[in-house]
């Protein structure tokens, strides 16, 4: 069993290494098809996220009940409600003020579903630094959350790449907001952990990223350049591939 402070310790270096990609973010000179392709790569990312966070859902939904195909109906509609909470608050957040979908803005809401994302990567390791201590699965998973946070900062800059001057401090504030919630979930987990509980946070993680997704694909395929098409798919995969290999490692 981990101590307390082991076990925050460890929380805050995953949750802290949303700032490792921040070196190519805050890049000086970046031409206009360079942070379209980054944008492109975010969202990719941010599609792997959600099959990513949906897949450790579906272990709880998907409880094998009914000759293995059975479902509970309580955890179904905890996991329901949360995305269609998430997804529904900036659908109108974002139809009351039509500043939301600005760079500021836009940033936010993809660091909130992030947030929502590590608050439950969070919770599991600290259920596994008290449950068994700092082992073997414990410490791949923290190298593995490690690495995953390491890609996320991508989507939360990507409002802002290719413009990043004088807006530093705001991409600072956004990265504290997606990757702090990891040492609260560390924090939480190692007193207390319910799979109802983590289900709430997987779904509120699915339906925020679901959301800004869609504006920013909107903007990448609505610039007025005969590469854009080409680019924003090129960077989708990119994002989506770069996800899927970092969490095979």
């Amino acid at each position: 069993m981990a101590s307390l402070v082991e076990s925050l310790a460890l929380s805050a270096v995953m949750g802290l290494s949303i700032y490792l990609s921040l070196p190519l973010i805050l890049r000086r000179n970046q031409d206009l098809k360079t942070a379209s392709f980054l944008s492109a790569v975010a969202v990719g990312i941010l599609v792997f996220l959600i099959s990513d966070v949906f897949l450790d859902a579906a272990g709880s939904l998907y409880n094998g009940s009914l000759y293995g195909y059975g479902s509970s109906p309580v955890y179904d509609l905890v996991f329901a409600l949360s995305l269609a909470s998430g997804f529904l608050l900036l659908f109108a957040a974002g139809n009351r003020n039509k500043m939301v979908h600005s760079p500021t803005h836009l940033a936010l809401f993809i660091a909130l579903g992030i947030a929502f994302q590590n608050l439950a990567e969070g919770l599991l390791f600290g259920a596994l630094s008290v449950g068994i201590g700092l082992t073997g699965t414990a410490l791949v998973v923290l190298v593995g959350f490690v690495l995953q946070n390491s890609t996320e900062g991508f989507p939360i800059a990507s409002p802002f790449l290719g413009s990043t001057e004088g807006k530093r401090g705001t991409i600072a504030a956004a990265l504290l907001i997606g990757g702090l919630p990891t040492i609260l979930g560390g924090a939480i987990g190692y007193f207390y952990n319910a799979t109802a509980f983590d289900l709430v946070f997987y779904g509120l993680a699915i339906g925020t990223m679901l959301y800004v997704i869609l504006p920013m694909l909107r903007h990448l395929l609505a610039q007025p350049y005969e590469w854009s098409p080409g680019i924003t798919y090129a960077g989708v995969f990119v994002g989506f591939m770069l996800g899927f290999t970092v969490n095979l490692v």
